[in-house]
């Protein structure tokens, strides 16, 4: 089932679920001798009450990021994965991790974690596993427990 995936992409963003997402994508690129993608998208909408665009800010977010990344991907290559790529955009989370990352990194697995939004936060928000699960080009793995 988790075979013949050469290229990992993980989407990570500080949450328990993302941290459980991280460990299966390690556990599946251990066992593919794939590599892995660990990426953060910065959801522009954060900044959209800030009345003019920060740089100070956005460069802070993107340090704190960065740094959040580089601890999974160190996590990463001590555990024995041999090839770890980082990635932090700003953007969509929904469409950097469900079209643009796969797309610009030939990504053949997406793995998850599932967050468990409600019916309403659904509804206005989307969730962002849904809409990658229906527009990734390759396979995705949603991450429960």
């Amino acid at each position: 089932m988790l075979d013949n995936y050469k290229k990992i992409l993980v989407g990570i963003d500080g949450s328990v679920e993302a941290t459980k997402a991280f460990d299966k994508a390690v556990a599946t690129a251990l066992h593919n001798d794939a590599e892995l993608v660990i990426a953060n998208v910065i959801d522009l909408r954060a900044f959209q009450s800030i009345s003019a665009y920060d740089s100070v800010v956005a460069d802070d977010t993107h340090k704190g990021a960065e740094n959040l990344i580089n601890d999974f991907a160190d996590e990463a290559k001590k555990a024995g994965v041999k090839k770890v790529k980082t990635r932090v955009e700003f953007g969509s989370p929904k469409v950097m991790l469900g079209q643009t990352l796969p797309k610009e990194e030939e990504i053949s697995l997406i793995v998850l974690g599932a967050t468990g939004l409600s019916y309403i936060e659904r509804i206005f928000i989307g969730s962002v596993a849904d809409y990658i699960i229906k527009n990734a080009p390759c396979d995705v793995l949603v991450v429960r427990q």
